[in-house]
């Protein structure tokens, strides 16, 4: 009785304690919230629908006769490079959106209701794999459009999305620290975009490694965004699931294992 007279009066016991089942549940309300708000401004969307093809059309044909002497030639590279580029790109817009919700005491709204505490942080964290599968869906489609035939077939493809969607869904909890601890939403952005660019382009997605100078490639061939490349490569054009696919999942439950807590107690702190 003493401990729900504590809860009355402070009005927030309820959601400090709540079970697993009930953090489960609160999480997916709250990525329903987080499609609803796509739902309403659908612009939200232009960088995963525009950009996946503004991207494959400039970079197939910028590089394609340079580097494989032909665009047909360049697809089975670039695709996969793409992919990971535009995806992997997606999950800094969790990060800003995150800053944004608490700029505007979206959370503060939050605390006042029963739910678990974790619940809006883990709920746009899902909500945001719905952006990714898009992204990844246009990739391929426009690679299709363009005649890229991956010779693994569906089955391996699929397989490949579902790895660059899982490992983009590690990389956000980085962006969602930086949401949390920044103070605004384009330092967000900015910081993001100083961490992903030099990761993306400084990788194997769009040229080969042997023509890049030695002292680069080392960083290269150890870059985890080579090796996420590399095994969407293996899947999409050979059919083959290989140590750039384990080192890829091994990668992405790394961050996760690191930035999850990181993000999940500055979140608590500041909420």
């Amino acid at each position: 009785m003493k401990s729900s007279s504590v809860m009355q009066d402070t009005g927030r016991p309820l959601k400090n304690h709540a079970g697993l089942g009930q953090t489960l549940r609160n999480s997916l309300t709250m990525a329903y919230r987080g499609l609803l708000k796509i739902r309403r401004t659908p612009e939200q969307l232009f960088d995963v629908t525009l950009q996946p093809i503004l991207f494959t059309l400039m970079f197939t044909y910028i590089f394609g006769g340079a580097i494989s002497g032909n665009v047909h030639n360049y697809l089975p590279i670039i695709i996969p490079g793409i992919l990971v580029q535009t995806v992997i790109a997606t999950s800094i817009v969790t990060g800003v959106q995150l800053r944004e919700d608490m700029d505007k005491g979206v959370f503060d709204r939050f605390k006042s209701l029963p739910i678990a505490r974790i619940a809006p942080l883990a709920g746009a964290l899902l909500a945001d794999t719905i952006r990714y599968t898009i992204a990844t869906v246009l990739t391929f489609v426009m690679g299709y459009i363009m005649g890229y035939r991956p010779e693994g077939g569906m089955g391996f493809v699929v397989i490949a999305g579902l790895l660059v969607i899982v490992c983009s869904w590690a990389v956000s909890w980085i962006f969602a620290f930086f949401g949390v601890i920044a103070r605004t939403a384009a330092s967000v952005q900015g910081i993001s975009m100083i961490v992903l660019f030099p990761l993306t382009f400084l990788s194997n997605a769009f040229v080969p490694v042997n023509t890049m100078p030695d002292w680069l490639q080392w960083f290269v061939k150890i870059n985890p965004i080579s090796h996420l490349v590399s095994a969407v490569r293996e899947l999409a054009n050979n059919g083959a699931i290989g140590a750039e696919f384990t080192l890829s999942l091994i990668s992405a439950a790394a961050i996760v294992a690191v930035f999850a807590p990181l993000t999940v107690r500055a979140y608590m702190r500041r909420t």
